[in-house]
């Protein structure tokens, strides 16, 4: 009888494990599974918080530039003017609104044909004095500057102009501007 009563207590304490097992390897899966989908949530958050943001920079764009007072203003080189550029400084109604000293990168890619935005700003509509002037070397190694001024005339929506600068040698006006 003893080893019957040690057999069932035997067969009890297998049946209890047994069960402890199953129950501590279910919560284990429980827990991996309610793991993952907290991670496929966090992901799902950081891509909402993302598009979140981009949005908002789109607003605050939108607010701080509203496209009926928007200018915005460019600067570029004559294609082939091996003029060195050092320095631009951008007056808008008598006051300065960009200044930019031009690094070797900056200067080689004007000369390329590249264009650069030089300001972003909100005026009012109607009429505007624009006063650029530059500062360089010439080929042969003297300073060159030179400056002008255009009447922006600002409608409702957004306003472009392109500076366009040459230099000492160049057979084109030392700046011209156009607009759009």
């Amino acid at each position: 009888m003893h080893s019957h009563a040690q057999r069932k207590c035997l067969l009890f304490y297998s049946f209890f494990l047994a069960a402890l097992l199953s129950v501590a390897v279910n919560a284990e899966e429980v827990s991996r599974e309610q793991i993952k989908s907290l991670d496929e949530q966090v992901q799902d958050v950081k891509k909402d918080v993302l598009n979140l943001s981009a949005e908002l920079a789109k607003l605050e764009e939108k607010l701080l530039f509203p496209s009926n007072t928007q200018v915005s203003l460019f600067l570029s080189m004559h294609e082939g003017d091996d003029f060195r550029l050092d320095s631009v400084q951008i007056k808008l109604d008598d006051k300065v609104v960009a200044q930019h000293l031009y690094s070797f990168r900056e200067l080689e890619a004007l000369q390329m044909g590249g264009v650069q935005r030089l300001y972003l700003g909100n005026v009012r509509t109607g009429e505007h004095e624009l006063v650029v002037s530059y500062v360089g070397k010439a080929p042969a190694g003297g300073e060159y500057k030179r400056s002008g001024d255009y009447r922006v005339t600002k409608d409702i929506g957004p306003k472009f102009v392109e500076i366009k600068i040459a230099g000492p040698e160049s057979t084109e006006q030392d700046i011209q501007f156009r607009d759009w």
